[in-house]
């Protein structure tokens, strides 16, 4: 379990909990390492433990979700944020997603998709549910403003093939084996991707190649 994926759990309903703790433990390469009933506790647990993943409800007594989310990002900006919830109201997911959550999903998951969202945020990759995915296509498109199109830099066609994999949550390393290239040109190809989209991470040249319709979730 030393290489393992460490975890605080954060969750107001101590049975909820216990049946996340088992589906994330059940492989053996993901151990939570503490539970909090509520954001602040989860926040003082990421300063005690520091985490590679956090994974926290929305709805908590006290600090609430988001802004345990803020907190946690603010102080500690390497611990990946993962939010499992039954809430997916448009409000809750911007928020969460502007607030530096990595991932968003809801509880109606199934253990392997939970599992797998974990392994994604440690990465560093996103894990959105697909409901929540179709809600963020949606508000890009609306919030698109006139003439907005052609402003950005296009891509290369090996630079959306690069894209595309890395939308379905594959590694660098992954990616390479797929197009038969080394990870390291695939690390160069993203870094063009950053600069020509004036954005920092995955999630965001994802998102910004889906509204610019380069790219669709398989």
């Amino acid at each position: 379990m030393s290489g393992a994926i460490r975890v605080v759990l954060a969750d107001d309903h101590a049975v909820v909990r216990k049946g996340i703790r088992e589906f994330l433990e059940q492989d053996g390469d993901i151990k939570v390492v503490a539970e909090a009933s509520d954001g602040a506790q989860a926040v003082a647990l990421v300063e005690e433990h520091r985490p590679d993943v956090v994974v926290l409800d929305i709805q908590m007594p006290g600090v609430s979700g988001i802004e345990a989310t803020r907190r946690i990002k603010l102080e500690h900006p390497e611990v990946r944020v993962l939010i499992l919830t039954a809430y997916d109201d448009d409000p809750y997911i911007f928020a969460l997603l502007q607030a530096g959550a990595t991932g968003y999903m809801l509880k109606t998951a199934d253990s392997d998709q939970l599992v797998q969202a974990v392994r994604a945020v440690h990465r560093g990759e996103p894990a959105l549910d697909a409901a929540v995915t179709q809600k963020v296509m949606r508000q890009l498109v609306s919030s698109r403003p006139p003439g907005a199109e052609g402003t950005v830099e296009a891509l290369t066609d090996r630079e959306i093939e690069v894209l595309r994999l890395a939308a379905r949550g594959l590694t660098n390393k992954a990616i390479g084996q797929a197009l038969g290239i080394s990870d390291r040109t695939v690390q160069g190809h993203l870094a063009n991707v950053y600069g020509k989209l004036s954005v920092g991470s995955r999630t965001e040249a994802v998102t910004e190649a889906l509204r610019q319709g380069w790219i669709v979730i398989e």
